[in-house]
């Protein structure tokens, strides 16, 4: 008589995480990524630019 099939040992050692992980890396970009890559880009030299025109107009030097 054979075992039931409930009734055999459950080992897959991580095998099914593995995968999930591997199909949903593979299936798309994440929304938060689109979203990332979606946003303008910054403009990091527009702060600096007013502010040294600024100092310049208060008369102040280096």
């Amino acid at each position: 008589m054979t075992k039931h099939i409930s009734d055999q040992p459950r080992h897959h050692g991580g095998q099914r995480l593995r995968e999930y992980t591997r199909r949903e890396r593979f299936s798309g970009l994440h929304p938060v990524v689109a979203k990332l890559r979606s946003r303008p880009k910054s403009r990091g030299d527009e702060g600096r630019r007013t502010a040294e025109y600024l100092r310049i107009e208060r008369g102040h030097l280096v």
